[in-house]
């Protein structure tokens, strides 16, 4: 894989994550739905979605699937909830992009 050609998904993967990691705190924020509860809740139906891909999502959107999954699991350990003994408390990220 050629330097440019990974740079987009680079930066597709950071800007995706960026976005959704603001929007869960704004969504936090201002009171809506955001306990620890339903952040968990959507996480799973995420992963649901991920593993759900017989008809072939490509790769841009199996990019923004996993940059989205990883704010969530960074949310919820950050700031979403108190975590659990041993978990790291760094962003996840993925080296596939």
């Amino acid at each position: 894989m050629d330097k440019e050609t990974g740079s987009w998904r680079g930066a597709l993967y950071q800007k995706t994550f960026d976005d959704e990691y603001r929007g869960l705190r704004r969504r936090c924020a201002s009171g809506k739905s955001c306990d620890t509860d339903d952040l968990r809740g959507m996480l799973k139906y995420l992963y649901e979605m991920e593993g759900s891909d017989w008809l072939g999502r490509g790769e841009v959107q199996n990019i923004t699937l996993a940059a989205t999954i990883a704010a969530y699991e960074s949310f919820i350990r950050r700031e979403g909830c108190s975590p659990a003994p041993g978990e790291v408390h760094e962003k996840v990220e993925d080296k596939r992009f």
